[in-house]
């Protein structure tokens, strides 16, 4: 029942980022508005951040665990990817954000661990190389090969999706803050004083890391991989610079924010050391952070009043904190049940997940879907030819194809 779920969210994902593309994503959000699949999504998210941190590393420490196929966990890891890069698909409609109701309040929270996670990334010792990454996207159905893959392997898969999925949130959270007006009452509050998110935002403009120097040269993060910065393109806004700054904009300039916001000397000090990059060049390329420079001038010369104290019932977020309670002190068993029944398939029962995952993934959209060519599958040159049998794996030549076919052969045999 969880695969085909997880099916139906793939699916829906695909969908997203190909509607989305050609600026027909009306439909899609409208049926999730109307069929209330925001807060079920929400939920659903949580859920699988909530696995990966408390059954995740239980299951990878099991004697027993040793299973037929990864592929099956690779799915559990990469539900949460999917869900969080469909959820930055359709936040950007107010009645999307205003759908989520009080759930609203969890993604917001959800989003702060994650920034918290990147804030303290070190850019030098943790950059998250251009190779790795490759490894971390869409997954096949080539994936379910027959040696399995050690359980050091999956934690560091699910370390280094953590960075994209990190990224994903920075934009959801940048299109919450979009919509602070129609939001419930408590998610200001959470996002200013509860969370201090403009502290946060002005942390990950200071350290910035989707953004590394390595052998002298600057890299920096965008559609999925690493790529070397020219010196004439090294002061351009990326995408990702752009979320931050217009967070920021929205959190420190409605008139609301800075009634409920406590601009007390750590605050202050901290988004003062924001002038130091609102440069020319920057200002150039989003005008809009010219309010931010007066803004910030104006906050270094006086002293804002202190936040009205309102007498308020305030919501909290509830779904992480049941999922919590009611599972206390039951991961090892939840992690020794799911070992038995959900990660040791038989080999006709990986064989039928392969082809329903052959389905899902489907080549042409797969193909609708990646940015670049197809590439051999061992020089990486771009390929032409494909396996006759799976029509999963790419070659540029016959010789390439017969040299990988030992390695590809029980993908091939699961597939065909």
């Amino acid at each position: 029942r969880w695969l085909r779920q997880h099916e139906y969210v793939e699916k829906l994902n695909m969908h997203g980022i190909l509607s989305a593309s050609a600026g027909q994503e009306q439909l899609l959000t409208e049926l999730l508005v109307t069929h209330a699949k925001i807060p079920v999504l929400i939920g659903e998210l949580i859920s699988v951040e909530i696995w990966k941190h408390k059954v995740f590393p239980v299951l990878c420490r099991l004697e027993d665990f040793k299973p037929r196929s990864t592929f099956p966990i690779y799915v559990v890891l990469h539900h949460e990817a999917s869900i969080i890069n469909l959820l930055e698909t359709v936040f950007f409609y107010r009645e999307i954000c205003e759908s989520a109701e009080d759930s609203i309040l969890d993604l917001i929270d959800y989003c702060h661990r994650k920034l918290t996670l990147l804030a303290a990334r070190s850019t030098k010792a943790q950059a998250v190389t251009s190779a790795e990454l490759r490894a971390e996207g869409l997954p096949s159905p080539s994936s379910m090969q027959a040696d399995p893959v050690p359980p050091q392997e999956l934690q560091k898969q699910a370390e280094t999706m953590e960075f994209e999925i990190s990224l994903k949130a920075l934009s959801v959270l940048r299109f919450i803050t979009d919509q602070v007006e129609s939001l419930p009452l408590s998610a200001l509050t959470r996002m200013l004083n509860t969370h201090n998110l403009p502290c946060l935002l002005a942390e990950l403009v200071e350290h910035c890391p989707w953004s590394c120097w390595e052998s002298g040269k600057l890299k920096k993060f965008e559609n999925g991989t690493w790529h070397v910065v020219p010196p004439e393109d090294q002061v351009k806004m990326t995408k990702l610079d752009g979320q931050v700054w217009l967070a920021l904009l929205n959190l420190l300039l409605s008139p609301e924010c800075q009634r409920k916001y406590r601009f007390d000397g750590f605050n202050k000090s901290q988004l003062l050391k924001l002038r130091a990059f609102l440069t020319d060049v920057l200002i150039d390329q989003l005008p809009n952070l010219v309010e931010m420079q007066r803004f910030l001038s104006y906050l270094a010369v006086t002293e804002p009043a202190p936040p009205k104290k309102d007498l308020i019932l305030e919501q909290v977020p509830i779904i992480r904190d049941h999922i919590l309670k009611k599972n206390s002190g039951k991961w090892e068993a939840i992690a020794k049940h799911q070992v038995k029944h959900a990660f040791s398939p038989s080999e006709e029962e990986l064989k039928f997940q392969a082809r329903r995952w052959a389905q899902t993934y489907s080549l042409d959209m797969m193909e609708a879907l990646a940015p670049d060519k197809p590439r051999c599958r061992v020089c990486g040159v771009e390929a032409a030819k494909r396996c006759s049998r799976c029509r999963n794996e790419w070659y540029c030549t016959r010789a390439c194809q017969v040299q990988h076919w030992q390695k590809h052969k029980p993908a091939c045999n699961l597939m065909a």
